[in-house]
């Protein structure tokens, strides 16, 4: 078991104070927006591999600082299980992050599996660069992800019902935007949503600024339900991202909820601190809320333009204490911990690998102290048990 040292993602977007009160340390003033735990080659986390007994202090008798992916890479068998290797090739198959969002993400939406290696493959026949700007797939994989709420979240998540897309864009009394108020109610479901999406994304960027402004004024005279586009406009003015956001479901989690975002699905974070998992891929489509290229014949071709509920998720308790987050992926499997003052230690071990993170008090974790957002790297198959006070989340796949 390995002690993880992680990069902290300075985003635009991040909160100032989220992730440094969570660690118990000053903010710097600069955002902090994730926090990355694994083997992304963008970010991985470093550990130091010992030769003696762990010490609370994780650095042990001896050992050299070296990445997550380094470690791997050099054994991926002993690292990951021989089913996890056989399964999803060397590598960790996902990614785990603490999310802290003082500003709305970009509109977004990840593709299925098939979707990306389609993609992919085209734009390395169109000899596109890996980091242009205008690359939209970077890697062949797809990006389902879970994102679970520490503080109060706020999202959007999926479409709304056409019928009540219509009635918060008509409540605005914008002229302008009463064509989409037509179409939402004069089509079947898939073709009114995608229709609407497509004019908000091809409107002329003049006029659909200044529509943009009269929608924002609108929303924060109303406020109430409308008060989230109010707010979203504030940190993108004259976007049309604002408008394809009343498209789909506001949804605010409690600490202990989540949300899955499977492909296809349109979503943006707004506001809140979380731990997300998600496969370990870097495409993304954006819709909107963003400076970013936006491709959208792609977007239009991976959207599914069905409306959909939030379905926020609760976890489900074991005899173990070990709360489970269910979803339909197998790339990742996030379950939470809350140990409490004089239980017996749980062992936690596992022929697959796994990250453990702490979220709150002092748990151990074999001979590791741990603090809020601390996390420790644990092999396939190696001995692990969890004891103490606190909270952790325990990262791990499906083999």
């Amino acid at each position: 078991m390995d002690r993880l040292s992680n990069t902290v993602r300075p985003y635009a977007w991040g909160s100032t104070t989220a992730i440094p009160e969570l660690l118990g340390i000053a903010p710097t003033g600069e955002p902090q927006a994730e926090m990355w735990m694994g083997a992304h080659p963008g970010a991985p986390s470093l550990l130091t591999r010992t030769t003696g007994t762990a010490t609370s202090t994780g650095t042990g008798e001896a050992g050299s600082q070296q990445p997550l992916t380094d470690v791997i890479a050099a054994d991926p068998e002993r690292e990951l299980g021989r089913a996890t290797v056989e399964k999803f090739g060397p590598r960790l198959p996902f990614l785990l992050k603490l999310l802290a969002a003082g500003a709305p993400l970009s509109l977004q939406v990840h593709p299925d599996r098939a979707q990306a290696e389609r993609g992919y493959e085209d734009e390395e026949r169109r000899s596109v660069p890996i980091d242009a700007p205008h690359r939209t797939y970077k890697d062949t994989n797809h990006k389902p992800e879970l994102i679970c709420a520490l503080t109060p979240f706020a999202g959007l998540c999926g479409f709304r019902p056409p019928t009540e897309a219509a009635e918060v864009i008509a409540a605005l009394g914008v002229d302008a935007l009463k064509p989409y108020v037509d179409l939402l109610g004069a089509h079947p479901e898939e073709a009114a949503l995608r229709e609407v999406l497509t004019a908000i994304l091809g409107a002329d960027p003049a006029e659909m600024a200044e529509t943009v402004h009269l929608a924002a004024a609108a929303a924060e005279r109303l406020g109430g339900a409308h008060a989230p586009y109010a707010r979203i406009a504030h940190h993108f003015p004259g976007d049309p991202g604002v408008i394809a956001a009343m498209l789909l479901n506001y949804v605010e989690l409690q600490p202990g909820e989540a949300l899955f975002l499977g492909a296809g699905v349109p979503h943006a974070y707004l506001d809140g601190l979380g731990v997300e998992i998600m496969a370990n891929s870097d495409n993304v489509l954006r819709c909107g809320l963003t400076p970013k290229h936006i491709d959208i014949p792609e977007l239009l071709r991976i959207v599914r333009f069905e409306a959909t509920e939030p379905g926020v998720l609760r976890p489900e308790a074991s005899p173990s204490g070990e709360e489970l987050y269910e979803t339909p992926v197998d790339e990742f499997r996030l379950s939470r911990f809350d140990l409490s003052p004089g239980a017996a230690p749980v062992d936690l071990t596992r022929d697959t690998p796994q990250i453990l993170l702490c979220t709150g008090g002092a748990p151990k974790a074999g001979e590791f102290g741990l603090t809020p957002g601390a996390s420790v790297f644990v092999p396939s198959g190696e001995k692990v048990e969890v004891s103490g006070t606190g909270t952790l989340f325990r990262a791990t796949v499906v083999a």
